[in-house]
């Protein structure tokens, strides 16, 4: 295996983890981070994908965290 093997490997996993997780949050995890009785519409929610995909690991631990203060 090659270095640039190895390295699209690590984004290809990066990136299907990110899509795994941005699907999961847009679709239950905003209830859980915004106030009680915020609405969000289905273009916010299509709008905030391209960001949780890029930034899974922030968005997973601020949902955790939101998670257990309640």
């Amino acid at each position: 295996m090659t270095v640039l093997t190895l390295l699209l490997g690590a984004v290809a996993a990066y990136v299907v983890a990110g899509v795994v997780v941005a699907l999961a949050f847009v679709t239950a995890g905003l209830a859980a981070v915004l106030p009680a009785g915020t609405p969000v519409t289905i273009g916010a929610r299509i709008l905030l994908v391209p960001g949780a995909v890029a930034l899974w690991p922030v968005v997973l631990r601020r949902w955790r965290q939101s998670r257990g203060n309640r």
